[in-house]
């Protein structure tokens, strides 16, 4: 079969199994709330998911989304920004002829000052662009995931019942990362990296439908946990992967993900990395969804932050009592 059909057909594919997120203006701005997000467009059934080969269909998106042909990813990347209502003029390069690869499109950096932060140095502020899937309190050990769907620090942990201990009772914020979002991920507050965890795992989609249906989809998905010190105590911030999630990457390791697929732990305590908050920490190329968790309990979420509510970058998350 000639290549241009074989690929339109695998840009069809891919297409279909990237999800369409679109707002709903005015939802709740009358409340003075960020609007709401919704799903519009096909994503594929849990029950359906739960067979398929998540890793070839992620070999597959990332191969695609890395060709540097002009013609395929100018195309790709066109469609994409129709499909997803993206304001293209808050990208430092605005135009698909400035991307090298569909995926240099989707991790791209913003204009410098678009996502400014609070003045006040102690707030917390989001550490990404995207929708509150879950928000609150870390009770008996337990992440809500969605309503009648708990799961529990330590599987999130891989397993480390020591970390699990020093996060319970804490505070955790489950943002989900929509296609058509900013997909860098950013320092909440000025920390020091402590550990980096990488933890191998099935690529569940992460959307609603999906999170609403599969239990404990957090600590089964593949995902790279930061542990850092900061000046409220422990923080973990966490990428988690998803359906045609291509990568993870971090500032200071580059992509990770290791051959061996095996629990990785690699400790950062005798060359510590530094971040200021709003620093760059990481980015997804394709995907998902970060989980910011704080031990300290003298920090809460602002009050207005609800399950449903968009959220940008910068803006404040949470504050010290």
């Amino acid at each position: 079969m000639p290549l241009k059909p074989c690929l339109s057909r695998a840009i069809l594919v891919i297409s279909v199994l990237l999800p369409v997120g679109t707002s709903i203006p005015g939802s709740s701005l009358a409340d003075g709330l960020p609007p709401v997000q919704v799903e519009t467009s096909f994503s594929i059934p849990p029950y359906l998911q739960k067979i398929l080969p998540h890793q070839l269909i992620n070999y597959l998106a990332y191969s695609i989304a890395e060709k540097q042909w002009p013609w395929l990813k100018n195309h790709l990347i066109s469609d994409f920004i129709d499909k997803n209502n993206i304001d293209m003029s808050e990208a430092l390069y605005e135009h698909p002829e400035h991307y090298r690869t569909f995926n240099d499109f989707f991790a791209r950096p913003l204009k410098k000052g678009i996502r400014p932060l609070p003045e006040d140095p102690t707030l917390i502020s989001s550490p990404v662009d995207g929708t509150i899937s879950q928000i609150g309190l870390i009770e008996n050990g337990q992440i809500i995931q969605a309503k009648q769907h708990n799961y529990s620090l330590t599987a999130l942990f891989a397993g480390n019942r020591e970390l699990a201990n020093t996060f319970n009772h804490g505070l955790f914020s489950t943002i989900y990362l929509s296609p058509g979002d900013y997909h860098r991920v950013h320092m909440p507050s000025t920390g020091v990296l402590k550990q980096m965890i990488y933890v191998p795992g099935s690529l569940y989609s992460v959307n609603a439908k999906t999170t609403n249906s599969i239990q404990g989809l957090y600590a089964l998905n593949e995902r790279v946990i930061s542990i850092f010190d900061t000046e409220y105590g422990e923080m973990a911030v966490i990428m988690v992967g998803a359906m045609v999630v291509g990568s993870m990457e971090t500032a200071w390791a580059g992509q990770v993900k290791p051959k061996s697929r095996q629990i990785t732990w690699r400790s950062y305590e005798n060359k510590p990395i530094h971040l200021d908050r709003g620093d760059e920490m990481g980015l997804f190329k394709l995907g998902s969804t970060v989980i910011v968790l704080f031990a300290n309990t003298e920090i809460n979420w602002l009050e207005y932050h609800q399950s449903g509510n968009k959220i940008k970058m910068g803006e404040v998350l949470g504050k010290p009592e």
